[in-house]
């Protein structure tokens, strides 16, 4: 709705505008100073002024509107236009006036006498007028219905069975052979529990300690030994990578097997490596 408001001279008058032709906007008020002339003349962000000093501001830049402002020197004269719904926001007042830095945030103190349950309070059921919240019983307990149900509560109930199997099952207790055409006796499958040595891989047995051998083995033509336990038989030198002598059942390194035999005539030493 249109109306005038004036505010007295001198400037500054507290507040700025936004807009223009030359925006393709119309002339708005965007913020008000507080304490400020425009302030004590209510004035509002968001109002869109219509005249300046009786000029319209159809055809005004927004440089053109300051120049009108600032011109103003006794009184400035502004017709605005407001929209009906406003933001508002609750004022401090001291000594009777309205404070224009303050504002008040204290909750106002409502009236919750209405409210049936308060915070804290166990909820009352939902009864319907008329009717009592207590469970009945929908039989009477004298009757033998009632006692019937009762009595078979307790008693043990036996799983349930299809029509067929249990007339298989009358047939196996009965012990008769009278069987329905198409039908055979059948055994319940049984689980074969094998036997530990029976496929098994056997353990092989180290020759020289006589302990089982469980990782890594090494083989000597027939013989097994331990990593550790494949040294020479006299200095006890691990033959791993060094090559080794079977001489009667017995491992030895080339040097002691050199000095326990000696080859045929026109024969050399050969060294054999084995397989790990």
């Amino acid at each position: 709705m249109p109306q005038t408001v004036v505010l007295p001279g001198p400037a500054p008058w507290g507040f700025r505008l936004s807009g223009g032709i030359d925006f393709n906007q119309p002339l708005v008020i965007t913020r008000i100073t507080p304490g400020s002339k425009a302030a004590a003349a209510n004035l509002c962000p968001g109002d869109v002024i219509l005249a300046i000093d009786g000029f319209g501001t159809e055809s005004m830049t927004h440089a053109d509107a300051q120049d009108r402002i600032k011109a103003a020197a006794h009184q400035l004269c502004l017709k605005i236009d407001r929209a009906e719904t406003r933001l508002w926001s609750p004022q401090v007042s001291e000594d009777g006036k309205a404070h224009p830095f303050k504002i008040n945030l204290e909750s106002e103190p409502q009236d919750v006498n209405y409210f049936e349950h308060k915070h804290n309070i166990r909820p009352k059921p939902f009864i319907i007028p008329g009717r009592s919240s207590e469970p009945t019983a929908s039989v009477p307990p004298e009757s033998d219905v009632y006692r019937m149900l009762h009595d078979n509560r307790n008693e043990p109930t036996q799983p349930r069975q299809s029509g067929s199997f249990r007339v298989l099952q009358g047939m196996v207790d009965d012990g008769s052979d009278d069987r329905p055409a198409g039908t055979r006796s059948v055994r319940a499958p049984v689980t074969k529990v094998h036997g530990g040595s029976g496929g098994a891989q056997r353990m092989p047995l180290c020759d020289k300690c006589g302990s089982g051998i469980v990782g890594a083995v090494v083989k000597a033509r027939d013989k097994y030994r331990h990593p550790e336990c494949f040294v020479c038989a006299d200095c006890n030198l691990n033959l791993k990578q060094k090559g080794y002598f079977f001489i009667e059942g017995e491992l030895y390194c080339e040097t002691h097997a050199r000095a326990r035999t000696k080859p045929p005539e026109g024969y050399d030493t050969v060294t054999l490596y084995p397989k790990a």
